[in-house]
Parts: C-alpha cells; structure tokens; sequence
C-alpha cells in the first residue's frame, strides 16, 4: 500500500469537492494500493493539521457549521512549507490580476519539494511558463487538469492518449455560464438581462458574471492551452476576445432560420487566441446546449477528436484533481 499525505489549501465547492471525492473513493483507492491521506486543509479563516490523516467528515461539518476549517485559528505556521506531505491541492478562488494566492502558494509548494495538483486558473492564465520552470527546476510534478473544461479530461488526452500526435488547432466552448444563457436565450426568444438573471438565481452565474459574460474566463482557460499544448508564453491579454453582451434575440432568430446557432467559441491555431461569438451549424460538434462545454482537437494523424461534458461543479471538478492526484502518486 502506497501512502500519499496531500494539504487542500483552499476549502470552497472545489475543495470540499475533492475532500468528498476522496471519502467516496476510499475503497476503490485502498483496492488499487493507495492511501491517500489528506494532513492539511486551509481556508480564509484557518487550518486544520493532523499528520496521521485528517477526518474529511467532521471538517466538512466543521465548515458547513462555522464558515471555516479551522480547529485553531492562533496556529502560527505555513501549512505548505511547515507540515511535511508530498502534493499541495491549490484550489483557492481565481485572481487574474495578480494570481494570488495561488502563486504564492504554487511557488512556495515548488520551492519546498512538493507535487501541485491545482484548478486554479489565475496563476497559469498569468504566470504559465514560471510556475513550469519551478517545477522543473525542484524535480516536483505540476498538473492542472481541473483548470479546464471541469470534468473533461482535455489534457490528459492530448498529453497521454494522443501523444505522438501534432495539434493543429484548437476550439471549443470552455464556459457554461455563457453557454446555458446563449442556449435559453435562443430557444425561449428571450433578451439577455433575463436570462443572465435567471442563471444568477440558479447559480449558474455569479451574482458579478463580468469574467463569464465578457470572455474572460474563456480567454483564461484558452491560454492555458495554448501555452500547454502549443508551448506559446501568451498571458490572458493576448488574447482578442469578445463577450455574448450585445448579442439579441433577433440575431439568435435569425441564426436558427438558417440552421445555425450562436455560441461563444474559443480558438487557438497559428499563433492566434480569439474568443468571440461565431456562427455554429445546428449539426456540428460544437452546437452543445446548456452548461455543457465542448473541445474539438485537430491533430495530423489522428483527425479531429471532440470531446464534450461538464464544465464546471464541485464534484466534477474534483473528479479531474483527483485523476491529477493518482498520476502523481503513480509517478512519483
């Protein structure tokens, strides 16, 4: 049995996600020779630490309870570089303008040795090349499958299954707030505003949706691919984007009387990043409904390959940190 000790700096839906993942898999991990123990859970307000492998319940409870993890909140000590463990879980909140705290805090689990396992956008959307660097130079592995595309394992296919493969070109919907407003819009003929609100109130958007509805988190997520995959240095600002705000519902009409609908489509080919809305064939691959988000990968040998699924939620999320955490543990 393989013993794996992981902190989950950050304690949110994709934090607690991961803690719940890891209880319900308990028995299929143990059966494939792993234990994983996670020995550090932080938040905004706190840690808790316990070295023989914290009781992911009672912490759950604890933050469902008090707004926080934390059992002793006067510790005075780094949980990344001070408690002894082998993979750092980032998932605290994204930042775009400077990436903190998830810089800092990928850096620092670097610099003392640790594996990053992370679905935190801001830092890679900004600082790509550095935090690769940083992993390299300390012999540690950083993985970020969770960053984008929720529970789509675009990543893993590219860098795994299709190896060997040269891309070509990628494009896709990597947001599903956009998509389910765009895909209500045009099927009830409705305007913006009140679907925008309708998603609020679901909360399939955030009560402030400016990095959703302006392109922003897609553009974020686009650059971490370009930058993965293409090995370009872009940052988020490189890219031309164009959010789904001045799109009506006579334009979405007008679409459909010719068989096409609009959705908001990264795309990344030929040194270029473009998020914009685009004109997409009913039939086509890319004409997925409601929060789903899709990615369409052109490869020479290969052909095209499109995947589709959940973009976003707790769970889903941490199924692909999980995946993450058990290639660590199997290469480390």
């Amino acid at each position: 049995m393989k013993t794996v000790r992981l902190s989950i700096i950050g304690f949110g839906a994709v934090g607690q996600g991961v803690a719940q993942s890891i209880l319900s898999k308990h028995d299929y991990l143990h059966k494939h020779g792993i234990d994983l123990r996670v020995v550090g859970i932080s938040d905004s307000g706190g840690c808790e630490v316990d070295t023989g492998g914290i009781d992911l319940k009672k912490v759950i409870a604890r933050k469902k309870q008090t707004g926080t993890v934390a059992a002793d909140s006067e510790r005075d000590f780094d949980l990344i570089s001070d408690v002894e463990h082998d993979i750092v879980v980032e998932a605290t909140p994204t930042n775009i303008k400077d990436g903190e705290p998830g810089l800092g805090n990928m850096l620092s689990a670097f610099q003392s040795g640790k594996h990053v396992v992370t679905s935190n956008k801001g830092p890679l959307a900004l600082c790509f090349a550095e935090l690769k660097e940083a992993a390299e130079d300390n012999g540690v592995l950083f993985r970020y499958e969770a960053t984008v595309g929720g529970a789509i394992p675009i990543f893993n296919l590219i860098h795994e299954a299709l190896a060997g493969n040269k891309v070509i070109g990628i494009e896709g919907i990597l947001n599903g707030t956009t998509n389910y407003i765009l895909t209500r819009m045009a099927e009830e003929r409705l305007p913006y505003e009140l679907v925008l609100k309708e998603a609020q109130e679901l909360g399939i958007a955030e009560a402030d949706p400016t990095y959703d509805v302006e392109g922003i988190d897609s553009a974020c997520k686009l650059v971490i691919l370009a930058n993965s995959i293409f090995g370009q240095c872009a940052t988020y600002r490189d890219v031309d984007v164009t959010g789904i705000t001045k799109i009506t519902p006579e334009a979405l009409e007008l679409a459909s009387k010719n068989n096409y609908v609009i959705k908001l489509i990264c795309e990344a080919s030929d040194g270029r990043l473009i998020v914009a809305p685009r004109l997409v064939p009913k039939r086509h691959p890319l004409s997925v409904g409601g929060t789903l988000n899709v990615a369409s990968i052109l490869t020479d040998l290969a052909g095209r390959i499109t995947i589709s699924g959940k973009g976003a939620g707790s769970i889903e999320t941490a199924s692909s940190i999980l995946s993450d955490i058990l290639y660590v543990a199997r290469n480390s």
